[in-house]
């Protein structure tokens, strides 16, 4: 059994993800901003679609999922605690709750901080996806949270198999880069990582999906050592 992964450009900079579970051909979508993209790449797989994953309820995250699960009698998986501000939602799910996804399985983690309703979904046992909770180099604006949620949030996600592959929402990771470097400018390893997503970028190539262990050694928001110190990375950053 595996799970297969499509990276799915939508609006300006955000990415929705395809997952395909290979026994049973189930197939989930995460965070649908707009439904033509998603549709498309549907139709390109076989015209399937099971799952309509929500991470929050900002408009481009969301905006799709109700055209998309009319069109192919998908259900809607959410937080049953933001459930008012989410389209309306097939499954409500709270913090730890699993559902089926084929041979495998989603859990649902509750992430606040960018929202007070922010969740993360686990697919299987290294497949992360984290909407605007955790980006390449970076994290989301606090909009609603606090620091000690926000700091909390990034530590379970810190807390899982490094070699997990992160689906993030947004291709922010050049800006990002530069402002990881002007607080750690002598890690090694984020330096390497700056350059690699430079040349990237550059090329037109995109810097998602990206290993968990990899934002371990190079993200200053999962490397901060509290919540305070959380809070003065976020306002610089905000500020940056």
């Amino acid at each position: 059994m595996t799970i297969a992964i499509e990276r799915i450009p939508m609006l300006a900079d955000n990415y929705s993800w395809r997952l395909t579970e290979s026994s049973s051909g189930a197939i989930a979508i995460v965070d649908p901003a707009e439904a033509e993209p998603a549709a498309a790449a549907i139709d390109r797989a076989g015209g399937r679609l099971d799952l309509v994953l929500l991470t929050h309820h900002h408009d481009d995250h969301i905006a799709g999922a109700s055209a998309l699960a009319e069109t192919y009698g998908a259900k809607i998986v959410g937080n049953g605690a933001d459930a008012r501000r989410l389209p309306k939602l097939s499954i409500a799910l709270r913090d730890g709750e699993t559902i089926p996804f084929g041979a495998s399985q989603i859990r649902m983690i509750d992430t606040p901080g960018h929202t007070v309703g922010h969740v993360a979904y686990l697919i299987g046992d290294t497949i992360a996806a984290c909407g605007d909770t955790l980006f390449s180099l970076g994290c989301g604006r606090m909009f609603e949270g606090t620091p000690s949620q926000f700091f909390a949030s990034l530590h379970k996600l810190a807390a899982l198999d490094p070699a997990t592959t992160l689906l993030c929402g947004h291709e922010y990771t050049l800006s990002n880069a530069a402002f990881a470097l002007s607080v750690d400018p002598t890690n090694a390893a984020l330096q390497a990582r700056a350059g690699e997503v430079e040349r990237l970028r550059a090329a037109g190539q995109p810097t998602l999906p990206v290993l968990l262990r990899d934002e371990l050694a190079t993200n200053p928001f999962l490397r901060a050592e509290s919540p305070a110190a959380f809070a003065r990375l976020r306002a610089a950053k905000d500020k940056f």
